[in-house]
């Protein structure tokens, strides 16, 4: 949050204490990991925390996981770490980058570039 002379409010809580204080994820997750909500049956999303409630709302178009912890203005680590929960949950969907040889899709890269001009 910002004051209104511009300045960055300090957090109310620590970042890690919404991850239980875990800073990895259970596997790795790249940062340019796409990531996409799944549609809740009952789009009750009172049963989430805020943070996954966010995630869940920002998600509806895929985002990459480094989009997602800028948006939300949490460390990587703590988004990594909410969002690994989330697929384990089946909550999100998780659109993995296939290295071909060692070479990244320039598909991929010119998406996670535009995701980026666009913040």
């Amino acid at each position: 949050m910002r004051d209104r002379d511009g300045t960055e409010d300090e957090p109310l809580f620590r970042p890690y204490a919404v991850t239980g204080g875990r800073a990895e994820p259970r596997y790795h997750l790249a940062m340019e990991t796409l990531v996409s909500s799944v549609a809740l049956k009952s789009n009750d999303y009172s049963l989430l925390s805020p943070e996954q409630e966010s995630i869940m709302m920002l998600c509806r178009t895929v985002r990459s996981v480094a989009e997602i912890s800028a948006l939300l203005r949490v460390p990587l680590g703590v988004a990594r770490v909410l969002i690994a929960d989330m697929a384990d949950e089946g909550l999100v969907r998780l659109h993995m980058p296939q290295l071909n040889q060692g070479q990244p899709d320039l598909n991929l890269l010119e998406r996670v570039l535009s995701g980026l001009r666009r913040l």
